[in-house]
């Protein structure tokens, strides 16, 4: 599916176009990616090769809650967290330089079910999730100042969408709904994707265990091609409402023992972090994460003995990454993904 172009209605608002100068320095390519409420555009820019993200912004108020979104991860350093090189206002946008990427994880996803008519291999799925672990439990860690105060951020919609490719390295991106956190739960009155947000976020609250089950979803996705649950109702829910249980028959049951804690729907239940839920995973495909000073991580056969009696290592091998596909326009969305069939009605 294809997003229309994303278009401010306030009077004057600047328009993106091939060639456009929305800054000094900063001239409009082609369009990477669009979403609901924002476009990304490849541009020049003074240091090189960027992508700009125009996020509409129709009122003084929603043009400063952006703007603090966004400038509270622009100091942020970390290997797996794509950059922000700047933020800016244009009419009717809040403007994000950051890093280019070669595609999504969704893309690569595609490119493998739509041409090569198989899943990720597990080895390099494993990878780019284990990287996005990371970045989610710094960022959920409670150790960044916001307001003189340290607190922890999650993220709030995790998907393949805003996971972007370098090569062998996954950075996670886009931070609009993100939360800041310093206790057990915190309000949250937005909230990202639905078919990936945990039990609590629908109820209107974060705890420091959300962003694991909305990785779980990811996992599950990206592994089979399809969302563990049936779509929720459109529009508001009632207080009252609750999934079902999560379908995961597709998966091995290695793999569902594993993610079936993540994807529990009290969250203190689940995993103490992101680290230990794709460690787990990992262990359940045979593999693990090789830590080597001053060298990226590897994943390797784990030659631990799995509960089955089986040995680890036996049913793996060496990563070899693909390159990821040179995005395009990174239309592809969620929205194509399948849902599994809810109950079957005895009416």
């Amino acid at each position: 599916m294809s997003f229309p172009k994303v278009r401010s209605t306030t009077p004057g608002a600047f328009a993106p176009a091939v060639g456009a100068e929305p800054a000094p320095g900063y001239r409009l390519k082609r369009v990477r990616g669009r979403g609901g409420f924002a476009e990304v555009w490849e541009s020049d820019s003074p240091s090189g090769p960027v992508a700009l993200k125009f996020m509409l912004s129709s009122n003084a108020s929603t043009t400063s809650r952006e703007l603090r979104s966004v400038q509270s991860f622009q100091a942020m350093e970390h290997p797996y967290l794509v950059r922000t090189h700047a933020v800016f206002t244009v009419p009717g946008y809040v403007v994000t330089a950051m890093e280019l990427a070669e595609a999504t994880l969704l893309d690569l996803m595609f490119l493998y079910s739509d041409e090569l008519r198989q899943p990720i291999p597990p080895a390099q799925l494993g990878l780019y999730l284990w990287q996005v672990g990371q970045a989610l439990d710094f960022l959920n860690a409670r150790k960044h100042v916001r307001d003189g105060r340290k607190v922890g951020f999650q993220h709030g919609d995790i998907k393949p969408n805003n996971v972007l490719l370098f090569g062998d390295v996954a950075k996670l991106t886009d931070y609009g709904v993100a939360t800041a956190t310093n206790g057990p739960t915190t309000p949250c009155p937005r909230h990202g994707t639905r078919d990936y947000a945990a039990p609590e976020v629908l109820q209107g609250y974060q705890t420091d265990y959300s962003d694991q089950f909305s990785l779980a979803v990811t996992y599950h996705v990206l592994r089979v091609g399809c969302f563990p649950y049936p779509p929720a109702p459109s529009g508001e829910l009632p207080k009252s409402y609750a999934r079902p249980a999560a379908d995961l028959s597709a998966l091995s049951p290695a793999e569902r023992l594993a993610l079936s804690r993540a994807l529990s729907p009290v969250p203190q239940d689940r995993y103490p972090n992101c680290e230990a839920l794709t460690n787990q995973l990992l262990r359940s495909l045979g593999l693990k994460a090789q830590l080597e000073m001053d060298r990226p991580v590897r994943i390797v056969p784990d030659d631990e003995t799995l509960p089955d009696g089986t040995r680890a290592g036996s049913r793996s091998r060496l990563l070899t990454c693909t390159p990821p596909p040179a995005s395009t326009n990174g239309g592809r969305s969620s929205s194509v993904i399948k849902h599994r069939p809810g109950p079957r009605s005895t009416a």
